[in-house]
């Protein structure tokens, strides 16, 4: 008879997704073993993705300033984080920032603009730029802007953009205990607009904040439904002075079984390590790219990261390789020199840790 780890792999490699009992287990039964779990989750990742990594820039085009109430985000309405707040980066920042991102071999810069949602004329603008960044820069262009409907999904498709993130972050159900200023449904309906007009969708969740091992399982066949082809698994970074804090279940065991499950229930989908995976995993990084073929380098929204060289060392020694982008034909960064300018990577004042 076959391992549950053999099962795992033979139904994700066919396609099919492991039934809601099998999800269970991956994430809670103490009888399934970690490394023979992260060897049938490398199958279905090796399949798909080889050895290869993607690697991420974020640009936090603007930060703060947002009228919605995401309890775990330190630029959300009520937050007490000392974040340093401004308005949009003007072109010149944003340019020079995805120059860094494509000589730093990254397949993907991303863009992400704190608010609700961008106005009819600022979704516009940022159709403007989307056609002049891929013009001049050999990478994929993300945005994520907050909540869009099909008249700006239609703009942003027709200026050729690559990917709409926008995040799930928890199961439906529990969605009310993290934001109340708008609904699970908002989000998936977001989704949906960016894949009427022919835009990839990239979404993915929050680990860390309470949930249950159902709400877990819930979320990853969500964005298997949805049919999403990028997923950020993100580990809570704590921050004093957001409403959510952590829950206390971020071990790195727990953190590789999530990632697990969702390979094994989107085998096809690029799964990211993303926000939290420095503090969270820890020395345990390296096996996250078992099930795993993406991450973020250089930081995130307000929180310090990794640096581009130290990553790609990481990744390096657990024998992969970065998949950089084709066009781009300068080296890698040999030293940490590759730091993106202004507040990114620094966006925090001294007084509030990146990490707990």
């Amino acid at each position: 008879m076959s391992s549950l780890y053999e099962k795992l792999a033979e139904q994700a490699l066919a396609g099919t997704a492991p039934t809601e009992d099998q999800a269970r287990q991956v994430i809670a039964d103490p009888n399934i073993r970690l490394l023979p779990l992260l060897d049938a989750a490398f199958q279905v990742r090796e399949q798909h993705f080889g050895r290869e990594v993607m690697v991420h820039v974020l640009n936090n085009v603007q930060n703060g300033l947002c009228p919605e109430d995401c309890g775990y985000c330190s630029q959300n309405k009520d937050s007490e984080a000392p974040i340093r707040k401004y308005p949009m980066k003007s072109d010149e920042e944003i340019f020079d920032e995805a120059e860094k991102a494509a000589k730093a071999g990254a397949s993907r810069y991303c863009m992400v603009l704190s608010g609700r949602g961008p106005t009819l004329e600022r979704t516009k603008k940022f159709a403007q730029l989307i056609r002049d960044l891929k013009a001049k820069y050999p990478v994929e262009i993300c945005v994520s802007a907050g909540l869009i409907d099909d008249e700006k999904a239609e703009i942003l498709a027709d200026a050729g953009l690559d990917r709409l993130n926008h995040n799930l972050n928890t199961s439906e159900s529990r969605y009310p205990e993290i934001c109340s200023t708008h609904t699970y449904e908002d989000r998936v309906s977001t989704l949906r607009s960016a894949r009427k007009f022919g835009i990839g969708t990239c979404s993915g969740l929050i680990v860390g904040m309470g949930e249950s091992t159902d709400d877990l399982v819930e979320v990853a066949f969500k964005l298997r439904e949805l049919d999403v082809p990028s997923i950020p698994v993100n580990f809570l970074i704590p921050i004093d002075g957001n409403q959510v804090m952590s829950d206390g279940s971020l071990t790195p065991e727990h953190c590789l079984r999530v990632l697990c499950l969702l390979r094994f229930v989107n085998p096809k989908a690029e799964i990211r390590m993303a926000g939290g995976r420095e503090g969270n995993l820890r020395h345990m990084q390296p096996l996250g790219l078992y099930p795993a073929n993406s991450l973020f380098v250089e930081g995130y929204l307000t929180t310090r990261g990794d640096a581009a060289r130290e990553t790609y060392q990481m990744i390096a020694d657990a024998g992969f390789t970065v998949s950089g982008n084709s066009d781009y034909d300068g080296p890698l960064p040999e030293t940490n020199e590759f730091r993106l300018p202004g507040p990114l990577g620094d966006l925090l004042k001294p007084e509030v840790s990146a990490q707990s």
